[in-house]
Order: C-alpha cells, then structure tokens, then sequence
C-alpha cells in the first residue's frame, strides 16, 4: 500500500468514526440538564411557554430544564450567549420574530448572524396580541382612543419591550394616521407594570402578559392584533374591524442551537421540543393563552425564517422605523 493509499484509507477511518461518534451521542442525548435561555424577563410570553416545554422535556428525557432569562438590549444578551455557546445541544435559545427575524430591520448592526450563528430547530408557537390602556385614559374603544390621540398629536406614549410589541404600536399609528411617543422597556412585563401605575398611556402586548391586568380591571382592553377574534378573549374585537381595516400583527416562538452543532442532536431535541408542545403543561398553556402550537423540521424552519424576515422588514418600513 502507497504512502498516499494509507493516508486515504486513514481520512476514511476517521470519517467513519466521527461518525460514529455523532451517533453515539445523539442516542444519549441529553445526557444532562439543558438550558432555556430566554430573551425576555420572567412573567412574559416566551418564558412561560420555555418552562411549560421544559417540563415536558423533563417528563421524556428525566433531565431538568434549566430556564435562564436574559432580558434586555432586543433580546441582544440571551441571543449572544447562546451563539457563543459549545455547540453540543445544551444551550437552547427559545427566540422569537424579535431575535430572528425583526431585529435585522430594527438596528444598522446587530452582535450576532441570526442565520449563521445558529442551527434552526423549530417552531414552537404564535399567537396575537392585545391592546391595552390605562383606566384613566377616555377612551372605551379603539376608534375613540384614535379621536383621543389625534386631538392630542404627540401628547400620548406607548411602552414596547419586544420588537412585536414596539412595532405593532408603530404599525397602529402609521396605519391610523397618529402620532405617539414610544417609550421602550427591556421586557413587556416591565412596560406593563408602567402601564398599570399610569406612567405611559397605550401598549400593544402578548396576551400572556397583559390580558390578565385587563381582567383584574388594572388595565382596559381595547382589541386583539390577529385577524381573527382570540378564544380567550372573545368579547374584544380585532384591531382591523374595530376601525385600522387592513391591521395584522402575529409573533411566533422558535427554538436554536448554537451554528455546527451536529444534525443528529438537532433532530433529536426538534422532536423531544414537538412531543413537549403535546404535553399537558403545554397544552394548559396554550388554552389560556390563545397561543397555538406550530412546529415544524429544522429545514422548514430555515425557509420560514428567511421568509419572516422579508415580511417583518416589509412591516418595519410600513411602520416608518428608521434603524437604531
């Protein structure tokens, strides 16, 4: 055998072993607790539904899931870390449009690819959004809230802590003819909190988090973003048929692993997080939230993602945002 035959049959051995290494660990993965990292602060949307999947991880694998928020800067802090993270399937970001799709739109530069610093797993869920205001606002409807602030052009101020939360205010007002101050918040749950003490005026949230001030009589509801009415919340209209005809703003959550890790370990968490979405803490939580459960393959993911981040730019520009 030639020198260059050897060397050959070397890079073939070691191809197949590595291989066979790959397999070997995604059949014992995880072999360990995983960690959630989440963009946003405890009590919103995104970190309710990672500690609901988690426990259905839990109940499959018998391994706990570490759930670690991060909010702050755009979902900028939990989105890097897991970027910078070993690529071995144990740091998992449960992201949203904001991470991956709007915030390439939002800022000139941003501290991480959402494309190629990640491997797409899947979809997770989507839902809408409500519109809330402080009591002490006079407006019982959204066509009186739109009379409110055009009698006061510049006066009223909206909180944002998500880019779906920010750029759905924005929406409402380009697409009603407003003009509103936006006053923005590391993480909704912190704007609503504000919201509730009268410091700002009118915000568009996730259900999760702000439905439940408005049914405690803390805060007063006034529409839904989707197009469809919520069944949680039958009784609010939607945006559009309350007077913004044309008005639609969803998100969608969706899980990442960090660039190179490998295919197999990819696939193996997207069905233990599928399984998770069937499980009953998830299903609890989808039927309080109006939040519904939307997966798909890593490849979907990838194209769906592209596809998002053509339509959020689109509403970005609707929106008249110019990047930070």
């Amino acid at each position: 055998m030639t020198a260059r035959s050897r060397f050959a049959t070397r890079c073939i051995v070691a191809v197949f072993i590595a291989a066979a290494g790959m397999a070997a660990n995604a059949q014992t993965y995880p072999a360990k607790p995983l960690t959630f990292y989440v963009p946003f602060a405890a009590g919103s949307a995104t970190d309710y539904l990672a500690r609901a999947l988690g426990q259905g991880v839990t109940a499959e694998t018998k391994h706990n899931i570490v759930v670690d928020n991060r909010p702050g800067a755009s979902g900028f802090i939990a989105t890097q870390a897991v970027a910078r993270a070993p690529a071995d399937g144990y740091a998992v970001l449960i992201a949203t449009n904001t991470t991956h799709a709007a915030n390439e739109h939002l800022f000139k530069k941003l501290p991480y690819d959402p494309v190629h610093d990640f491997a797409p797993v899947t979809t997770l869920a989507r839902g809408g959004q409500v519109m809330l205001v402080h009591p002490q606002v006079p407006a019982k409807n959204v066509k009186e809230f739109i009379a409110l602030a055009k009698r006061q052009p510049g006066k009223l101020t909206f909180g944002g802590g998500s880019s779906s939360s920010r750029v759905a205010s924005e929406l409402f007002q380009q697409m009603a003819g407003l003009k509103l101050i936006h006053v923005p918040y590391k993480s909704n749950p912190m704007a609503v909190s504000d919201l509730v003490g009268g410091h700002i005026d009118m915000m568009i949230t996730d259900v999760v988090t702000g439905l439940p001030q408005a049914k405690s009589g803390k805060l007063r509801a006034l529409g839904v973003s989707s197009k469809q009415r919520l069944a949680v919340a039958p009784e609010l209209p939607t945006i559009d048929e309350a007077g913004v005809k044309g008005y639609e703003l969803t998100f969608w959550f969706a899980a990442y692993l960090p660039a190179k890790t490998p295919p197999a370990t990819v696939e193996r968490l997207r069905e233990l997080l599928t399984n998770a979405t069937k499980s009953a803490p998830a299903q609890t939580f989808f039927k309080n939230t109006g939040i519904e459960p939307f997966t798909m393959t890593s490849a979907e993911l990838a194209r769906f993602q592209a596809a998002e981040s053509v339509k959020w730019a689109k509403v970005i520009k609707a929106a008249g945002i110019q990047p930070e």
